[in-house]
């Protein structure tokens, strides 16, 4: 018998896998199908290479531990394939509201309520006292109604299906009039043209990128206009030479031509920021006070909740809003509601919202509290990188983040870790920094900005948890 032929017949059986004491745990917690078809796909890897004379695997083969070293392959693809790959991570970026990080952070109760809600049947769509189909806006529109002072509410899932489902409702195939300055890219590319083509609306562009004025308004309306809208500019800002139309001017002209006044707030928030030291921005209530009868706002970006799109408005406008189709296609799951009616109630008692909403928690956390955060990290990054890099304390400056007030910036405090590298080999060694952080057992998400990986505190909440993690750092 040659020696190809003794390796296939050295290869254990799948059932020979299956049966082994270091793959019978993992079938209890997966399954056996899983453990099956890797231990099927490994085998196949097996014979091919004893097809063409690996000799790498042909003495692996005749190896006493061979079997053993089988499993464990196995067993570390199988657990790879079932681990997930949405992890939680240090988000040390300065970007309090990062969208490729998840954006706001939830309140406790908000996460106590989803986890209820999650394991149990609920009345989503229930009316208990009926007995009778309900409304799974009802659980939430009386106190989006209390809070902004508007008649009428209902969500969806991001404030892009708001938009959509608004404009493609009081809108179809006829005009949305829209300052040219407000044309916005929202992210992720989506552009408010775009948005209103798939809502199958008409753009009736009107002003200059810079100025718009009422008259310009005025002189768009003819048969066909369906809609005026402002698009509220908060992920840039033009400075200079400006002018744009208010609010309860356009409200007023709206309602002079019968037609509604959609304003779109974007990050949108229902309380002053001003109270916390942070930058101006107009609250939904201020919005449908001055006129607007649509309100449209995110419900993970200045609210600090999960993922959503809210709107507000006039009792007849959102029962239109409501009866489309599309609203079905676009709705909130039941666990979104629920962290979202918990997160509404905070905004009940502003007294303690800055102690109780994370996102506050975030924006208004003192300087002088990241610097002694930082001040006590040092020591630690120091030893472990010791002669790989150098680290300093530095002031910075943090972003809110989401499109939220773009030029408005927080003072904040950061570790600046300057790689030692040779002549020419600093962009690698960077590269190889930051990897080294990302392969963490809770990934560290910094920023790499002339020469250096740096990391912005003011959202490090977890002193412990991330120095202790700091043993795994291995650098190439």
């Amino acid at each position: 018998m040659n020696l190809q032929a003794k390796s296939f017949k050295l290869l254990p059986s799948i059932d020979k896998l299956l049966q082994s004491k270091e793959l019978k745990p993992l079938i209890n917690r997966v399954g056996q199908d899983a453990v099956k078809s890797e231990s099927r796909s490994q085998l196949d890897s097996l014979r091919t290479a004893i097809a063409n004379n690996d000799e790498r695997i042909l003495k692996r083969l005749t190896e006493d531990k061979f079997l053993e070293a089988l499993c464990v392959t196995i067993k570390a693809n199988v657990e790879s394939e079932f681990a997930g790959s949405l992890l939680p991570v240090f988000n040390l970026t300065g970007t309090v509201l990062h969208t490729n990080l998840g954006r706001a952070r939830l309140p406790q109760k908000a996460i106590s309520a989803m986890q209820v809600i999650a394991s149990e049947a609920v009345n989503l769509e229930y009316d208990l006292a009926a007995g009778t189909r309900g409304d799974r806006d009802s659980h939430i529109e009386e106190t989006l109604c209390n809070i902004t002072g508007a008649e009428a509410a209902t969500i969806v899932n991001n404030n892009a299906a708001a938009v959509l489902l608004v404009l493609n409702t009081l809108a179809e195939k006829k005009e949305v009039v829209v300052s040219r300055g407000e044309l916005v890219e929202i992210g992720g590319s989506f552009r408010i043209p775009d948005v209103m083509k798939s809502a199958n609306c008409e753009l009736k562009e009107i002003g200059t990128t810079n100025r718009t004025h009422l008259r310009d308004y005025e002189a768009a309306v003819n048969k066909n206009t369906a809609v005026f809208m402002k698009v509220h500019t908060s992920n840039y800002e033009i400075k200079g030479f400006v002018n744009s139309v208010s609010e309860s001017e356009l409200g007023g002209l709206a309602k002079k031509h019968n037609l509604p006044f959609v304003s779109d707030l974007g990050s949108g928030t229902l309380i002053d920021l001003t109270r916390f030291n942070l930058p101006r921005e107009i609250t939904v209530q201020e919005s449908i006070q001055m006129g607007a009868d649509i309100v449209t706002f995110s419900g993970d970006k200045l609210l600090g909740g999960p993922q959503a799109g809210i709107i507000v408005g006039k009792a007849n406008l959102i029962s239109k809003i409501k009866s489309n189709p599309l609203k079905r296609a676009l709705r909130i799951d039941k666990i979104t509601l629920a962290g979202l009616k918990e997160v509404i109630n905070l905004y009940r008692d502003s007294s303690r919202l800055q102690k109780r909403l994370p996102l506050l928690q975030d924006l208004t956390r003192p300087t002088e509290d990241i610097q002694n955060l930082a001040t006590q990290l040092l020591p630690s990054l120091r030893r472990v990188l010791s002669d790989r890099a150098t680290i300093e304390v530095r002031p910075c400056l943090s972003q809110i983040g989401s499109g939220a007030l773009p030029l408005s910036l927080l003072p904040s405090m950061a570790l600046e870790i300057t790689p030692v590298a040779e002549k020419g080999q600093t962009d690698a060694a960077l590269s190889n920094l930051s990897h080294a952080f990302r392969k963490l057992s809770k990934p560290v998400i910094g920023r790499i900005h002339d020469g250096k990986l740096i990391f912005d505190l003011r959202c490090l909440q977890d002193k412990k948890e991330f120095e202790a993690q700091l043993v795994e750092l291995h650098l190439s």
